[in-house]
């Protein structure tokens, strides 16, 4: 790790610090009732034995299953589906319309669709997850395909490549930079639509425990869920920006 990472890690760590001191002074002054604003020592309480030998552990683990699922369905329709539309005018003739139609709409607005054709099922979260994520993903490919240089293709003519060829050797490098940016969003937005699903849908995970808590006033519970979620969303972003950084190497060494 070399200096300005550290500084980095230093900085991060003193912000949460003085985080966790606010938050700690507003339970102590109790501002705000304990009932809904439970302390720093409660939550952490609640957390330890709720992933010691509470449901909070599996619970967890289903959260994270149904994301990440929906994560890789919607970024692999998203950017085949995306590469097919970027090097084919065609593609694009026929398939960008019924996209641009589809793009506007909201996730939340396509559930009581989802339900009625899956029922309140796993199915029907996973469905819902892909379509919410798909976006970012395909958008991203869409137009880091498009804006290739065009001498590249002209270069692609010369060598008698065939259109996979094309897109595997030429325009998947020079997309890559948009695509992987794409599924940090995604993987949020995978995140995000989990936990509304098992809400939704009474599934299990930290979606469910996290409403059950609130509406009984176990406010302790409700945080130690918010703050897994923060933490599923810290990691997942920090491993796919450390994947970007290995995958992009090529890119700093040809500078």
């Amino acid at each position: 790790m070399n200096n300005l990472s550290l500084r980095r890690l230093l900085l991060g760590l003193l912000g949460l610090a003085a985080f966790i001191l606010v938050w700690k002074l507003i339970t102590d002054a109790k501002l705000v009732s304990p009932i809904f604003f439970p302390s720093p020592q409660r939550t952490l309480t609640s957390l330890i034995n709720g992933l010691g030998g509470g449901p909070l552990l599996g619970q967890t683990l289903e959260t994270v299953e149904r994301m990440l699922l929906g994560w890789l369905l919607a970024s692999l329709v998203g950017i085949m589906l995306g590469a097919l539309i970027g090097v084919s005018r065609r593609a694009r003739a026929y398939i960008a319309p019924t996209l641009e139609l589809l793009r506007p709409l909201p996730a939340s607005a396509m559930i009581p669709i989802a339900i009625a054709f899956l029922g309140f099922s796993d199915q029907m979260v996973l469905v819902v997850i892909a379509f919410g994520a798909l976006w970012p993903m395909l958008l991203a490919t869409i137009h880091g395909f498009a804006a290739m240089e065009p001498r590249l293709y002209e270069v692609s003519a010369v060598l008698g490549l065939t259109r996979l060829q094309i897109i595997w050797k030429l325009a998947l490098p020079s997309a890559m930079p948009m695509i992987l940016a794409s599924l940090r969003l995604g993987l949020t937005i995978s995140l995000i639509l989990a936990v509304v699903g098992e809400m939704l849908a009474s599934r299990e995970g930290l979606g469910q425990s996290v409403l059950l808590a609130s509406r009984s006033f176990r406010s302790a519970d409700l945080f130690a869920g918010i703050v897994i979620l923060g933490a599923i969303g810290l990691v997942g972003s920090r491993l796919l920006s450390a994947a970007e950084r290995r995958l992009l190497r090529w890119q700093a060494t040809s500078r």
